[in-house]
């Protein structure tokens, strides 16, 4: 007996719409009466009833992914992972060749980020007056020296700012300079950048760092939009035409100008290789190929001080940095699109002739084709090419928050590293300080390998940010219970400097670690359709927190107590959404944004899940998938297991 029925609110999740039912036959056996078939309920005769459920598709229970739909993929040419490139040879030679390829721009781009050390090196000697007297950088008074005699040294190091501008006028322009950094030249001597020009110092510090912002933002979108190859070759075209530019810059104007340029087209150099480097990779080798290009930048850091010994100038210097880029172009022959971003924006045509050059150079024969996957791209080759911006994530539930908290970490990581480093090197004259940072960055990546494969991409980002917090927490509040409880002038000096220098050590440490595992994390949440806008936004992300080193100089230090207490205070902030996120290790990489939202978070603790359906609203919502009609009516969700629940497996 046919009849019209609804589901109702079935389905639904706390917070979200009522999702609208759907329209199918269903047939429910009611049971048996003993064997007495002519046995009825109110005189009628029931056997079998037909249910006919009006409505259209069931909505995903956690809330709608996109008002715009997204391109269609067929059921294997999304499985780019499981089922693709396994058919291709899996990770085979030729993808790492092409992985191996992108290690070497990591040196090159390694140099042009630690270049601000010896180009834009702060002075840090006494300072002559036209009176006559000199000071040094304390401000105290030095008698008997004229300005004939007075020499200004340079460290590269150097952080800390000059006191404040004497009444009398500073002729500092008119000594000699004498750099300790390896360089006989550079910006700062060149224009005579001291005293009350220091500032445009940090002006051109900030160039960098904003055109790498822009750069993330405008270029990860454009390599959804366009492919990772087009970006990197002209990215690449770009940076030698502003880097040789700025070699020859005129005035200290013209130099921050090109190097904002120089900044924004080696933030998209970066971020292609770093997308493609993901994408050319099987589940269990991303993290590896991904950490020995984060030891490489490390490796990069550690070479420029014999680099900028070799140079002697700061203008040879920068064109050393900056040739090297010629090697790049011939990639635009040498590398091909990724055939992720291919396949998940509907370039069927251009994505079989990759397929078949891939598996030519991994000597994997295509004659048979016993998964189906030629004869289903066959099928799909009519379909035009789609393409999705990053813009899309504000329609989604879940990847638009766990996006922001990987943003949220990134910046806290970077701007908290410099609030450690500046009481590491706050005094520093000896250069090797500056191999000390660059040890922490190693010991940080070989350390961030066991814990990450020990306790997943979530347990470690966890584990080094919960050791941030602490270290950041003691050196705030331990150091001010010495200077109160601490009679001893002495002890207490002594004391307050070296714990300062041991939490600060730490907290590099674990920051530096929290720093790369974010943007790893991203690319691994975020889909093929915007992994260049999502791992972008938090890269740039990453370019905000290193502004507050220049602009906390820029203001002579005043208010950095309070910033480092903010920075904390994200650090804490941060212990409490990183559980919300899903765990991706081993898990293949989301294609479209429906996948993505279906990366469900999975309990952190043995525990967790039991306390979570201890609440009777949760345990009543993970009932809903259990009842008969629901099962029915939704064929696909009969394979299910029993424990599943809205909040993940019940453990």
């Amino acid at each position: 007996v046919p009849f019209e029925a609804g589901l109702g609110n079935s389905g639904m999740g706390f917070g979200t719409k009522p999702a609208p039912c759907y329209r199918e036959c269903v047939s429910v056996v009611f049971p048996d009466f003993g064997g007495d078939k002519d046995r009825a309920w109110g005189g009628e005769k029931y056997t079998m009833a037909t249910v006919r459920l009006d409505g259209l598709d069931q909505l995903p229970e956690n809330g709608t992914v996109s008002q715009t739909p997204e391109p269609h993929m067929s059921k294997l040419l999304s499985q780019v992972d499981n089922a693709v490139l396994p058919f291709l040879g899996g990770f085979g030679r030729y993808q790492k060749r092409l992985v191996a390829l992108t290690w070497i721009p990591a040196l090159l781009i390694a140099f042009s980020q630690f270049s601000d050390y010896f180009l834009l090196a702060q002075p840090k000697s006494t300072c002559a007056h036209s009176d006559g007297s000199a000071t040094n950088e304390t401000g105290v008074a030095v008698p008997g020296r004229d300005l004939s005699e007075s020499t200004l040294s340079l460290d590269v190091l150097s952080n800390a700012t000059r006191a404040e501008s004497s009444s009398v006028r500073c002729m500092c322009t008119q000594g000699r300079f004498e750099l300790q950094s390896g360089l006989q030249q550079n910006v700062v001597t060149k224009w005579q950048l001291v005293c009350d020009a220091e500032w445009k110092v940090h002006i051109a510090k900030f160039s960098l760092l904003v055109g790498s912002i822009f750069g993330y933002l405008l270029m990860g979108a454009m390599a959804d939009w366009l492919g990772r190859i087009p970006v990197l070759l002209v990215s690449v075209l770009s940076v030698l035409v502003f880097g040789i530019c700025v070699a020859f810059s005129m005035d200290v104007a013209m130099f921050s100008t090109l190097r904002f340029f120089e900044g924004f087209c080696l933030a998209a150099i970066r971020l292609s290789l770093f997308v493609l480097r993901i994408e050319l990779c099987l589940p269990r080798w991303r993290f590896s190929m991904m950490m020995v290009a984060s030891l490489v930048v490390v490796g990069g850091q550690l070479l420029m001080p014999g680099l900028a010994a070799v140079c002697r100038d700061w203008q040879t210097l920068q064109v050393l940095i900056i040739i090297p880029f010629v090697l790049m172009l011939p990639y635009v022959w040498v590398f091909p699109e990724s055939l992720r971003w291919l396949l998940a924006t509907q370039h069927y045509q251009r994505a079989k002739r990759q397929m078949y050059s891939i598996a030519q150079n991994n000597g994997v024969d295509m004659a048979t084709d016993p998964s189906g996957i030629l004869s289903e791209l066959a099928s799909e080759l009519r379909q035009k090419p789609r393409t999705c911006c990053v813009t899309q994530l504000s329609s989604t539930r879940n990847l638009w928050k766990s996006t922001v908290v990987l943003c949220v970490n990134s910046l806290t990581g970077y701007g908290i590293h410099h609030c450690f480093a500046r009481s590491v090197l706050e005094g520093s004259t000896s250069h090797l300080h500056y191999y000390a940072l660059a040890a922490i960055a190693m010991a940080s990546c070989l350390v961030l390998c066991p814990v990450v494969t020990a306790f997943g991409r979530r347990g470690g980002l966890l584990t080094f940010m919960i050791i941030t917090a602490l270290a950041s927490l003691l050196q705030l509040g331990l150091l001010s219970l010495l200077k109160v409880y601490c009679l001893l002038a002495v002890l207490r000096d002594t004391l307050n400097r070296r714990f300062s220098v041991a939490f600060s050590i730490i907290g590099m440490f674990s920051s530096h670690a929290v720093s790369t595992l974010s943007s790893f994390y991203c690319a691994e949440i975020t889909p093929t359709v915007i992994r260049g806008g999502g791992v972008g936004l938090v890269l740039a992300s990453a370019g905000f927190g290193m502004l507050t080193a220049p602009l906390m100089e820029l203001h002579n230090q005043k208010g950095f107590f309070l910033h480092h207490v903010i920075l904390t205070c994200c650090t804490l902030l941060c212990i409490i959404c990183i559980p919300l996120l899903p765990e991706t290790a081993r898990q293949p990489l989301p294609e479209t944004l429906a996948e993505a939202e279906g990366l469900l978070r999975r309990p952190l603790l043995p525990g967790e899940q039991h306390h979570l359906l201890a609440r009777p609203e949760v345990r009543e919502y993970s009932r809903v998938q259990d009842t008969p009609l629901h099962q029915a009516a939704n064929p696909s969700n009969s394979t299910a297991p029993s424990n599943s629940t809205a909040n993940g497996v019940r453990t």
